[in-house]
């Protein structure tokens, strides 16, 4: 057990941020920053403290409801480290990109208190080591959410706000029984406990694991999204601030692929083996079907937000078909996607203020009136295309790989994905950037240095992590080489044919 919890003050600091915000709205934008700066620095000193191979770590267990074995428990291994990195430097990217929307609407502090609440508890379920906790902050997770979707944005965001939650709701309510369902087996086999520990060891039976699987497996796939539950997505994130949008997709949604990874492998291993077939289509489908869409939209947003369904196909593909290659190329993929995409919202919010219109039809020859924002624009979307050179490009060729591996046909259905990412990517650029001057040019101001503070960070992650993504790796593959000798899969090592009698050496 860590001497010091410094995880439960790592959820606790934006937590209490978000009610000093709103107890002091007229330094929202202050507070914010502080608060949110805290944060990050002890995400910082988390990292640090955490050495890696060595599993899950900085563990806090405090007994919390005694007569159903429920605790404050947290704890991080390489995954939820990632995660928990991931959130931390997000929220303060989001907060400066977005005060000029909020602000507009007269309602910057609320924008920050529920931002700053909706970082506390996603940093809750990614270090969360007891279901039942997990579960709690799981859905917690839905009150900022819906009040960031439904207060902020463009009209008709009521609509999409109240979709959201009816799905997410549904979702957390099918994962609930299962979560019943795990006390009873846990009480069946004597004293009941919902620690992580204690669920992984337990002898649960064939049937009733798989049960308890699809309860779990069906929640998360509507959070990644996943095909055909993903509908609440799109229209999220054309009614949703772009701000919103980022930390919905960029870190709402990887939720859904961490809790595949920490409860459907973690707790299930045999049904998770007896679902790849079906799981390995839908993803497939979520691939082929969210590039294929993304193509023919005219908004914006909600084109980006379609190709964030292609991708997370990628992440489950990369779970789903067992092999350290594909596992580590999934969370790699969750990282990355959460830098690029999230540059990708913001650039895309950028232009839309300058343009007036979030509609691809209606923009034209922004890259003649503000050159760095265009260039800008044009790196984020190869990412998200996959360039070579950039950070997905990386997680999407492990994931490609061990696809091919797993069946040639897989391979060959996912890698279509990698012609579609190039068209909607580059003809949208192309709609937007590129074509007659706007008229009055003057009109489009170049990206300022706010905006450029706020995207900057990305974009040198991209490149950063594009030619040097071992730092990462050296995280993320011993929490997979652990987690698939858990499932019961044993890759061998490449052997090197032994030289003949008398041959050469």
């Amino acid at each position: 057990m860590s001497s010091f919890p410094w995880l439960t003050l790592l959820i606790a600091v934006p937590l209490v941020g978000a009610v000093v915000v709103a107890l002091a709205p007229a330094a929202a934008k202050q507070l914010g920053l502080v608060f949110s700066g805290l944060a990050l620095a002890l995400g910082i000193v988390v990292t640090t403290q955490y050495h890696t191979g060595g599993g899950m770590q900085l563990e806090e267990k405090v007994n919390w409801i005694k007569p159903l074995g429920v605790h404050w428990a947290l704890g991080v291994d390489g995954l939820g480290l990632l995660m928990v990195l991931l959130t931390v430097v997000l929220v303060p990217v989001v907060l400066v990109a977005s005060w000029p929307d909020a602000e507009e609407e007269g309602r910057l502090a609320s924008f920050v208190s529920w931002t700053l609440a909706l970082q506390a508890f996603s940093l809750a379920v990614f270090t969360a080591t007891d279901v039942f906790l997990f579960y709690v902050v799981f859905e917690a997770t839905l009150i900022p959410a819906y009040f960031l979707i439904g207060g902020f944005g463009r009209p008709g965001r009521g609509r999409a706000a109240v979709k959201f939650l009816v799905y997410q709701l549904a979702g957390g309510l099918i994962m609930l029984v299962s979560v019943i369902g795990l006390y009873v087996v846990s009480a069946q086999h004597g004293t009941p406990s919902y620690l992580l520990s204690d669920m992984a060891s337990l002898d649960i039976g064939t049937t009733t694991a798989r049960w308890l699987f699809v309860g779990f497996f069906v929640a998360f796939a509507i959070k990644a999204p996943m095909f055909p539950v993903h509908t609440w997505l799109p229209d999220t994130t054309e009614k949703a601030t772009t701000g919103t949008s980022v930390l919905l997709v960029c870190i709402l949604d990887k939720i859904g692929t961490f809790g595949m990874l920490r409860f459907c492998l973690g707790l299930f291993p045999e049904a998770s083996q007896w679902a790849t077939p079906v799981v390995v289509v839908l993803a497939l489908i979520s691939i082929i079907y969210g590039a294929f869409v993304a193509i023919g939209q005219d908004d914006v947003l909600r084109l980006i937000g379609l190709t964030s369904l292609s991708h997370f196909g990628f992440i489950v593909l990369g779970i789903f078909v067992f092999s350290s290659q594909g596992g580590a190329g999934a969370i790699l993929y969750m990282v990355n996607h959460g830098i690029g995409t999230a540059a990708l919202f913001l650039l895309a919010g950028f232009v839309i203020r300058r343009s007036g219109t979030q509609l691809i039809s209606e923009m034209t020859g922004i890259e003649k009136a503000a050159p760095l924002l265009a260039g800008l624009f044009l790196i984020a979307g190869l990412a998200g295309a996959g360039l070579p050179g950039l950070s997905p490009f990386v997680s999407e060729l492990m994931v490609l790989i061990s696809a091919f591996g797993h069946a040639w046909w897989t391979g060959a259905i996912a890698v279509t994905a990698i012609v579609l990412a190039a068209v909607y990517m580059l003809w949208m650029y192309q709609r937007i950037m590129t074509g007659p001057k706007l008229e009055p040019v003057e009109s489009l101001p170049e990206i300022n240095r706010r905006e450029l503070s706020a995207v900057v960070p990305l974009i040198v992650g991209l490149v950063v992590f594009g030619f040097f993504p071992m730092p990462l790796l050296n995280v993320i593959n011993p929490y997979v080489d652990a987690t698939l000798a858990h499932v019961g899969v044993s890759e061998k090592a490449p052997v090197v044919p032994a030289p003949e009698a008398g041959g050469q050496q």
